[in-house]
């Protein structure tokens, strides 16, 4: 074989594998750190032999990932549960659909005061999320642990206006989600999402006074737009992430911490 032969061939194999590279799907995908963006991370090689290549953008909020969904700036996020896509949903006047569920992160309430339930006193200050849906979850699971009633014991959407009984006076301080851990010092106890948890170095299954079970209507998700919900590279991201593998790397992972949901 000569060498305009063999440059030829090279040219061609160099030909394939630029389309082939041309070919893969660009997914941009909104997270918060812990531990949606880490999952996401974890399924990236997987899903580029799929022929997707995978962008995380890590968000600290739970507003922008929805919205620059939205806005058509992001192609799908992964960092909520149905209950507060809902509520978002409603008072932006969004659409955005649930694709697949992933995992649950029970819920969980912490302090640096006491150690027991029965520790916590009068008037004690009780710091819960600031959003409708985490913080009626809040509410939900005081109420499991008989430290209030709620009108409707079973309201998703519960408030404090909706505590019927409150025996210990109980003061609820409602705050930024993602800065619960921070004031734990200032407070008597502090209801937390897990991922915000974990970044601040707790452990959900270890450091939790009272926590949920696995059983919590409050499954993470993958959410997008009504017209991405069918798209190849959404399916392919969801099957991604509802594997053996991934079930695996929670269980090992996080300990407890969190579950999976599929």
């Amino acid at each position: 074989m000569n060498l305009k032969h063999i440059l030829g061939g090279l040219l061609v194999a160099g030909s394939l594998i630029s389309l082939s590279a041309a070919a893969n799907e660009k997914l941009s995908v909104a997270a918060t750190p812990v531990p949606h963006a880490e999952l996401l991370e974890h399924i990236k090689p997987a899903l580029a032999k799929e022929g997707v290549d995978l962008t995380v953008k890590v968000f600290t909020d739970y507003v922008q990932p929805n919205q620059q969904v939205a806005d058509k700036q992001l192609d799908a996020n992964f960092f909520q549960h149905k209950p507060y896509l809902d509520t978002f949903n409603k008072e932006k006047g969004t659409k955005l659909v649930s694709v697949g569920l992933v995992h649950v992160e029970p819920f969980g309430a912490y302090s640096k005061k006491i150690k027991n339930v029965s520790e916590i006193k009068d008037g004690a200050v009780v710091a819960i999320p600031n959003d409708p849906s985490n913080g009626a979850r809040s509410l939900l699971l005081l109420q499991k642990q008989g430290l209030i009633k709620l009108k409707d014991p079973a309201n998703l959407l519960a408030t404090a206006r909706d505590v019927t009984e409150n025996p210990k006076n109980l003061e609820f301080k409602e705050l930024e989600a993602a800065t619960l851990p921070r004031v734990l010092d200032d407070v008597d106890l502090a209801l937390i999402n897990t991922n915000y948890a974990l970044e601040a170095g707790l452990n959900p299954t270890q450091d939790a006074l009272f926590i949920e079970g696995a059983d919590s209507p409050y499954a993470n998700l993958v959410a997008t737009t009504e017209d991405k919900a069918k798209s190849p590279a959404i399916e392919k991201l969801i099957k991604a992430l509802q594997t053996d593998d991934v079930k695996k790397f929670i269980e090992e992972k996080y300990k407890g911490a969190i579950v999976p949901a599929f």
